[in-house]
């Protein structure tokens, strides 16, 4: 190149700046200086301007490192040589300078670092309008991976946040979008950086950064559960600090620009995270109140799995998240609490004060799913507190709440399933009668399917179930209901096996005694229509509708449903279902039944139980009901039918028919079971 390429530079003294020996270097940057100070001195810009475009733009457009720390010298030098008439030429001197922090030579990123000290050492208050392009360097170079870079980026940190608070003009506004951008970097460095900035900036008693802290806080907390211990360290201690600060001034907070923030980091794994954010939560419940209703749903969602916590190192988060929820729950139930009807996960709020809803029945719905026990219950009970508190409104979220509510009831937890039962009346129960309710109907039909679908739950479960709701709600409409939905079913072998588990429940069961009573007396025409509607759902099982009519005292009926059971398909599990009722006659809950053997009247029961013997091969039962039945004595041959036989044979129903549909169910079972045996065997 001609030598006027570079004017006002020789070209000896671009080959000395572009040197590898860095006296040569330096040299040739004294050099510079002298020169312009020259045409400062002569108020010559134009020489001024071009020199430090052909060190800006025409040696900086170099591959060569060698060459761009040339130039990277001489804008520094530049600089020194004006002295403070540099302020008139900082956006040409800095660009160039922040452009050599990406460059891939580290030995570049160093001098750029170097020389960038240089110019704003010079320029200090006057460099604020290069700030963005020059703290977005500093972000950089603090994540640089070379220790020397790294030492040089610290040195001009520190004078950059020097200048900035020093001057009674630093725009923070425009600063926070800035730190909010690089607030994210993974880099250790990085944050440290960051975190630094933030403390540097909170300590200036003139710069209010608690109005700016929505835009910042949601990084500070991912910066909690860093690898690094200094880094969790040092943001631990200044969200303490800015906890402090709004604990001590909440008017100036805008708690709901930052709650979600919050219920985001509540939801972490991370110890000290989470803890961190509960804490935050239970001050903003404490001192905003009301305010925090539209985000109740977000809080819960946060607070209700931390109830799960049973080891020790997470005791604090646990007792933290109760406190939050109990807060949650007053503030609920306080009068003038405002109820909206939209709002979803996260605690979007449609006003100030508002509680969604439909948001927090979603939240406390999605907790029926949760594999903590201490969750579910919690969930159920604020169901409970739902509908106590706001029955009204409550009646437009049922359709969301009632099929999580059904599916707990598959829960292990004997705490969960009564919970579930009792949320289920109450949804059953409001308003007015079962009957009219449009979830009575649909609730045991769910129920009913759930059973069918898992026949561990319908046995391990099923009866404690039952009889739960029998205590709930009426028994004899439970039995009515169940009997009703049985009759639709069309899986005959499940329908027979839920008619086997009500006729034990019914039979056994301490919650059912006054239904027993009532269907014993058998004296009043509700329960000869309630007898007919178990009689036609018991049909699918012989020996349970035996056992019901044993119960109602229909003995002559007992011995004509006995005399048919010869046409029926004798199986193993029927021959256990005849050894199970022998049990139960041999039990105490049929004393009243062996007494009257001793009747003269007892003539059609005496029948019904040997036809049951003559049903049974020669197992323990049928010698145990043999030796019952000799220890009774003969009736006198010429005996008349007692009070009791002649009360309870009377023909107040029309059993003829009551058989005949027996018969006919019966006949139902045979072709399923053909149908179910000519299926081609299913493999797993």
């Amino acid at each position: 190149m001609s030598e006027r390429d570079y004017a006002p530079l020789s070209i000896a003294c671009v080959r000395g700046l572009c040197d590898k020996i860095y006296d040569k270097r330096k040299f040739a940057g004294v050099e510079i200086e002298k020169m312009v100070k020259d045409f400062s001195d002569a108020n010559n810009t134009s020489q001024i301007k071009r020199l430090i475009r052909v060190l800006g733009q025409d040696l900086m457009s170099s591959t060569n490192p060698n060459v761009k720390n040339g130039a990277l010298m001489g804008l520094s030098s530049v600089a020194v040589g004006l002295g403070k008439g540099c302020v008139d030429y900082l956006p040409e001197l800095t660009h160039p300078i922040v452009a050599c922090f990406s460059e891939s030579e580290s030995r570049v990123r160093y001098q750029a670092a170097e020389a960038l000290f240089n110019v704003l050492k010079i320029a200090r208050g006057a460099a604020l309008p290069q700030f963005p392009i020059v703290f977005d360097a500093l972000a950089r170079l603090a994540a640089d991976p070379e220790p020397q870079v790294k030492q040089g980026a610290e040195l001009l940190d520190r004078l950059v946040k020097d200048i900035v608070t020093e001057s009674s003009s630093f725009d923070l506004a425009a600063f926070v979008p800035m730190l909010r951008e690089r607030i994210y970097t993974r880099n250790a460095f990085g944050r440290q950086f960051i975190v630094s900035w933030v403390s540097v900036l909170d300590a200036v008693p003139d710069i209010d950064l608690i109005v700016h802290l929505p835009e910042l806080l949601d990084g500070l907390f991912k910066m909690l559960d860093d690898a690094n211990s200094e880094i969790r360290r040092m943001c631990d201690v200044q969200l303490s600090e800015f906890l402090r600060s709004i604990k001590k001034d909440p008017s100036r907070v805008d708690f709901q620009a930052m709650i979600n923030i919050l219920i985001t980091h509540a939801q972490s794994q991370e110890e000290l995270l989470q803890l961190t954010a509960i804490t935050w939560i239970k001050e903003f419940v404490e001192l905003a109140g009301g305010d925090m209703l539209p985000y109740a749903s977000g809080v819960l969602a946060a607070v209700l799995p931390c109830l799960a916590y049973s080891d020790e190192p997470r005791k604090s988060i646990r007792e933290t998240a109760a406190t939050v929820n109990f807060q949650l729950t007053k503030l609920v139930g306080s009068e003038g609490a405002d109820v909206g009807a939209g709002g979803g996960e996260g605690g979007e709020c449609g006003g100030g004060g508002q509680l969604q809803l439909a948001g927090v029945v979603g939240v406390v719905t999605q907790m029926l799913h949760h594999s903590s026990v201490h969750t579910k219950v919690a969930a159920l009970d604020w169901m409970l507190h739902l509908y106590n508190k706001l029955p009204t409104q409550m009646l437009e979220e049922t359709n969301v709440v009632f099929m999580s509510v059904v599916s707990s009831l598959t829960d292990a937890a004997d705490d969960v399933v009564r919970r579930a039962l009792a949320v289920l009346a109450e949804i059953c129960s409001c308003p007015g009668d079962l009957e009219s309710s449009p979830y009575y109907y649909k609730f045991l039909q769910a129920l009913l399917r759930l059973l069918a679908a898992d026949d561990n739950l319908l046995e391990d479960r099923g009866a404690f179930i039952i009889r739960q709701l029998c205590v709930l709600l009426n028994a004899e409409d439970i039995y009515r209901a169940l009997s009703r939905c049985l009759l639709q079913e069309k899986n005959l072998r499940f329908v027979a096996t839920m008619v086997d588990v009500l006729n034990t429940i019914l039979l056994t069961a301490a919650e059912l005694y006054d239904l027993r009573l009532q269907l014993r007396k058998f004296d009043k025409p509700a329960t000869h229509s309630l007898f007919e509607g178990l009689y036609a759902c018991w049909c699918h099982s012989p020996v349970s509708l035996l056992a019901l009519c044993l119960l109602t005292h229909n003995y002559a009926h007992c011995n004509t449903l006995i005399s048919t059971f010869g046409d029926l398909e004798i199986t193993v599990d029927f021959l256990t279902e005849v050894d199970k009722l022998v049990q139960l006659i041999e039990s105490p809950i049929f004393a009243y039944l062996r007494l009257e053997l001793l009747e003269e009247g007892g003539v059609s029961l005496r029948g019904a139980l040997y036809g049951l013997l003559m049903l049974l091969p020669q197992t323990d039962a049928f010698h145990a009901l043999r030796t019952r039945l000799h220890c009774a004595p003969h009736p006198h041959p010429h005996a008349t039918p007692g009070r009791a036989k002649q009360t309870r044979e009377a023909p107040v129903l029309d059993f003829e028919k009551l058989l005949a549909e027996f018969e006919r169910v019966q006949a139902e079972h045979r072709r399923y079971r053909a149908i179910d045996r000519a299926r081609p065997p299913t493999h797993a």
